[in-house]
């Protein structure tokens, strides 16, 4: 028997700003703690985006306000100040207040990949503090500096202006400020946030840092150096990157009159005779226009792309890595160590996509022990602090590697830095904080890291045996004054001070690792 009824299912849309509204967990807002993290670390993002990819030397001011008149205790006003290439006035009311919005839509190497980023957290600051955000900004040679207060209309996933001005600028001043204010506990934010700050000076240690927390302390990082990476061009994509639905979109916007002149106009590295064994290969007419292909043939043309073996690699310009002189640069400026290795890998690729593997290791010094390595994990110049433990760099350094076979015994004053730069990061989750383990990538990790433990190994093996030296130079040192003395009472003809001066001349010839201070310094403290 069926029942009669009038309820009727009924179906709606999501805009992304509802989306990520209703799962803000996604995005790594999960509770107050983790959100005043990740709107910290959104909005350094963006600042060093803003300046470091457009060959600017960073200057980057935050800080995190409480106590604030007429607030609520946990309510939080986080500032982001920077003194990048500006934002459009015309671009800001986007940028700031419309989810998946974003000029990162590009093939060239970004610290954000979504288009969330501050988005995200002026959205988590209009939930839990009711406020807009203020975004302050002026493009450079611009004379004017623009003002907006802006909030986001979930529904529709667009911005709404509470309140726009612009002013007559006084200076040359250049770059954006940002001001969310923010639910918030500092309390069990406070080490990862300050974390954090450390660990973006060790991966900038071009960029000037100023970070002041709730309790008015101030924490400064002067650059040490003013080498910059290279700035990201866009490029092309790859052939072997692309599947059905990105050649649709590729096709779309061409203006490309044959599938011949497609290729070798919208991909890299396709030359007219690539072009003719690909298309020759897949069977298509290579003077067919593109915008009539069906889908069989967008199927039969993506395969071919995928498995076509001529293809060049993937250049690198759109890729911005450190080098090693930087890496070294920011472990010893931040960890003072005894002892530092870098190597920057040669540009590997996977599915399409080249990366880039960089490791420094840090030994020693003011570096203290710890019971397992201690890993700096970075991705695109972000520092990664949660979900270590999940991350493919810690499988390798946890489990590939034996650091017995290094002459490292823990616990040991031991720093790990793995820095992975690409368009396409193979992250857990859009939080960012999790590299997934990717074969190709963890090969290149593992090789990297072994790399610059071997350095070290070399190190330490050489230092070993110094220190075997002056223990046999300490033995023979303590007995040389009664030899010289008991001598020149024998031969009576040179005196036991000489003799001793002669003798330790004949220490130093014989240890030739060991300088003569060294020697000397010896001496003195075995009189």
């Amino acid at each position: 028997m069926v029942v009669a009824t009038t309820d009727v299912e009924k179906f709606r849309g999501l805009s992304p700003a509802e989306f990520f509204y209703r799962n803000k967990e996604l995005a790594g807002f999960s509770n107050p703690a983790r959100a005043l993290y990740q709107t910290v670390r959104e909005l350094v993002e963006n600042a060093l985006d803003a300046t470091d990819a457009h060959g600017i030397l960073p200057t980057i001011k935050v800080s995190i306000d409480s106590n604030l008149i007429n607030e609520r205790p946990e309510v939080y006003l986080v500032s982001v100040e920077d003194n990048g290439i500006g934002i459009p006035p015309d671009n800001i009311p986007q940028a700031f207040a419309q989810l998946l919005y974003s000029s990162k839509y590009v093939l060239r190497q970004t610290r954000g990949m979504f288009g969330l980023g501050a988005k995200m957290a002026v959205l988590y600051g209009q939930i839990t503090t009711g406020k807009p955000v203020e975004v302050i900004s002026s493009t450079i040679n611009s004379s004017r500096i623009y003002l907006f207060k802006l909030m986001i209309d979930i529904k529709a996933n667009k911005p709404i202006i509470i309140h726009r001005a612009s002013f007559r600028k006084s200076n040359d001043w250049h770059g954006t400020i940002v001001k969310v204010f923010i639910e918030g506990d500092w309390g069990k934010a406070k080490s990862r946030i300050c974390e954090y700050i450390k660990r973006t000076a060790i991966i900038a240690p071009y960029a000037t840092i100023v970070f002041k927390d709730p309790d008015n302390n101030v924490v400064y990082f002067k650059r040490s150096t003013t080498s910059i990476p290279k700035p990201p061009r866009e490029v092309k994509p790859h052939p072997q990157g692309i599947d059905i639905e990105m050649l649709k979109m590729m096709i779309s916007s061409t203006n490309a009159r044959t599938l011949r002149e497609f290729l070798i106009k919208e991909f890299q590295g396709v030359g007219e005779s690539t072009a003719n064994k690909l298309l020759q290969a897949s069977g298509l007419n290579p003077d067919k226009d593109p915008k009539t292909l069906i889908n069989d043939e967008l199927e039969v043309l993506a395969r071919t792309l995928k498995d076509f073996k001529e293809f060049k690699p993937p250049r690198t310009d759109h890729l911005s890595y450190l080098g090693e002189d930087l890496i070294k640069a920011g472990l010893q400026t931040i960890l003072g160590p005894e002892f530092i290795a870098a190597r920057t890998r040669k540009p590997r690729v996977y599915e399409g996509h080249a990366f880039v593997v960089e490791a420094g290791i840090a030994y020693g010094g003011s570096v203290q022990p710890s019971q397992e390595p201690i890993l700096l994990r970075f991705a695109n110049k972000i520092p990664l602090l949660y979900d270590e433990k999940n991350d493919v760099a810690w499988k390798v350094v946890s489990q590939n590697i034996n650091w017995d076979n290094y002459e490292i015994a823990f616990p040991a004053p031991l720093v790990i830095l793995v820095h992975i730069c690409s368009t396409k990061i193979p992250y857990k989750g859009v939080g960012k904080e999790c590299i997934a383990e990717v074969p190709e990538i963890e090969n290149e990790i593992e090789n990297a890291v072994r790399e610059v433990a071997r350095e070290l190994r070399n190190y330490l093996v050489k230092k070993r045996k110094e220190s075997e030296e002056l223990e046999k130079a300490v033995s023979i040192i303590k007995y040389i004054p009664d030899i010289a003395h008991s001598l020149s009472k024998i031969t009576g003809e040179v005196s036991a001070e000489a003799l001793s001066n002669m003798l330790f001349q004949l220490v130093i010839k014989r240890f030739k690792n060991l300088k003569a201070r060294t020697v000397n310094d010896i001496v003195l403290n075995v009189e």
